[in-house]
């Protein structure tokens, strides 16, 4: 397969990307390529400088970046040459099979919504964040910001979402999904909680085990936690501060040391046509070279087919058709 890597995408950028990328190849398979799209003459003395042939590579030139700051939806059509929005062009081409940035985050949204598109039925793409369990496996958190206003029918299509990407890449049997709330009674929490449960409640299209607290995180009671992107993406950043703060005060053991961002890389954009990974702003080497070999494992699962599989059959349900609530 074809990984493509946004190398101008990031913090420290092209450093980081070209040092995570070079770790990458190293531990990929012959017949796999690494892309990398961004100023070639800054790659190729990049990688010249950290020791790598060039020509293990295949090299994309993009005379354009999409800054962090800038505003997603304009910069996408009006920088047709940046690395994010050649590396869409070529993903919806097929000459890549996945694309990789730890850039512009919105813009990485954009070109996903509007290059390779939303599976037919899905309302909202979705992000998720790995939560590590005390038992050593992981749970999933889903949304972590990509929807801040989420309505009931979107968050009944995440616990779809969250449980197909638990089971065909993480390896999850019948991963167990659950609603977040400040309660386990049906009746508790905000009007949004109180609708989406009514929504996931007799659902068959996944196995959902009803309200669950966020002290369920770490237990094996919940494998997929559901909640809106506004929640989830709080939710992600106090975990990432406390993991910052403990690691500061010497407080790691092999536990907390699984909520390092950097052993998870990124988080794929789940119920769009392709595979699209975002990493975190802050990426170091170590993050971008997992986020490259996630990438190739999202791939390789399927997972894009398996939703839209999935999607064929849950829009026939008694909530929704063509991906629309009924009245």
């Amino acid at each position: 397969m074809r990984i493509g890597l946004d190398v101008m995408g990031g913090d420290f950028a092209p450093d980081a990307t070209l040092s995570g990328a070079i770790l990458a190849s190293k531990e990929i398979q012959d017949a796999d390529k690494i892309v990398l799209i961004g100023d070639t003459d800054t790659i190729r003395e990049g990688l010249q400088r950290l020791g790598s042939d060039p020509g293990d590579f295949d090299i994309v030139h993009a005379d354009q970046v999409i800054e962090m700051g800038e505003s997603p939806t304009k910069a996408f059509s009006s920088k047709p040459n940046s690395s994010i929005s050649l590396g869409f062009r070529m993903l919806k081409s097929g000459k890549i099979d996945a694309f990789s940035s730890a850039g512009n985050t919105g813009a990485m949204l954009v070109g996903s919504i509007y290059s390779v598109n939303a599976v037919q039925g899905i309302i909202r793409p979705a992000t998720t964040a790995i939560i590590p369990k005390e038992d050593g496996g992981v749970g999933l958190l889903i949304d972590v910001g990509t929807n801040p206003d989420s309505k009931p029918d979107v968050m009944y299509q995440f616990g779809l979402l969250g449980s197909i990407y638990a089971r065909y890449v993480h390896g999850i049997s019948d991963p167990k999904v659950g609603l977040l709330n400040i309660g386990e009674e049906e009746d508790k929490g905000s009007l949004l909680c109180q609708s989406v449960f009514r929504l996931m409640k007799s659902t068959t299209d996944y196995n959902f085990i009803g309200n669950v607290e966020s002290r369920d995180f770490f237990k094996d009671k919940v494998d997929v936690i559901v909640c809106d992107g506004f929640t989830g993406n709080i939710i992600l950043k106090n975990m990432e501060a406390m993991f910052r703060l403990m690691a500061k005060r010497g407080l790691m053991d092999e536990f907390f040391a699984r909520f390092n961002y950097e052993n998870y890389g990124g988080t794929p954009i789940l119920g769009i046509n392709s595979t699209v990974l975002i990493g975190h702003g802050i990426s170091n080497k170590i993050a971008i070279k997992n986020m490259l070999l996630h990438s190739k494992q999202v791939f390789e699962a399927g997972l894009a087919d398996k939703i839209r599989d999935a999607v064929d059959q849950y829009t026939q349900s008694r909530f929704f058709t063509n991906g629309k609530e009924e009245s």
